[in-house]
């Protein structure tokens, strides 16, 4: 139970990261539905095994322990696939041998079967994010923009209950870093989902508002 009484959202209860015996990292917090955590610090301060243990796939050259709560059920001993966590990360990590379309239909729920349906979805998918007309491209041919937000629709599409994002936004120049951020935020919002943001950019941290975690020193990458 969160210390206010309430269930919703997600909980980070006393969260640890250790490597080698060191701690890099401790945490508790509460994100609620549409809310964003930002946690912020410079490379090797913890930040993406912070999120691998939320996600359940911590490196084992890691040490984690606390406990995962989402709408009041306990994570932390749940497999990764069975999570629902939806995470993006600094490269769309598209797959090369599938169309765009394919990309999206990975990504599909696997409780909407009946093929048509699927394509269906897919297809409004892209266009809620101007690119109708994509499905049978091939993800080379896409600008880096394009790609963020063919990965973003692929995780909207598998159902996510909370959104962990890995500096999505660190590779693309400063106009598309604002157009992809402020469409992230907005789709994950409206959702209603739960976000947690790690970065070493504080324009990514005052984009996002809410809550700022700012961990190890901040010295820069």
């Amino acid at each position: 139970m969160k210390p206010d009484g309430k269930t919703d959202g997600l909980y980070l209860d006393e969260i640890s990261i250790s490597l080698a015996g060191r701690t890099l990292l401790r945490i508790s917090a509460t994100v609620r539905p549409g809310d964003i955590l930002t946690v912020m610090g410079p490379s090797g301060s913890g930040k993406s095994a912070l999120l691998a243990y939320l996600g359940g796939f911590l490196d084992p050259v890691f040490t984690g322990s606390g406990r995962v709560l989402i709408d009041g059920r306990d994570l932390t001993g749940i497999p990764a696939e069975k999570r629902q966590a939806g995470m993006l990360f600094q490269d769309p990590l598209l797959f090369p041998h599938l169309s765009v379309g394919g990309n999206l239909l990975f990504g599909l729920t696997a409780s909407i079967r009946k093929r048509p349906q699927r394509q269906r979805m897919a297809e409004q998918a892209l266009a809620d994010v101007e690119l109708g007309g994509f499905f049978d491209r091939d993800p080379a041919t896409l600008s880096g923009g394009q790609k963020a937000r063919v990965a973003l629709q692929r995780v909207m599409l598998s159902a996510p209950r909370f959104l962990l994002l890995d500096e999505p936004f660190s590779k693309l120049d400063t106009s598309l870093r604002e157009q992809t951020r402020a469409l992230i935020f907005s789709r994950a919002k409206s959702a209603g989902l739960p976000i947690i943001l790690v970065t070493h950019d504080r324009t990514d941290a005052e984009a996002a508002g809410g809550q700022v975690v700012t961990i190890g020193e901040e010295t820069g990458r």
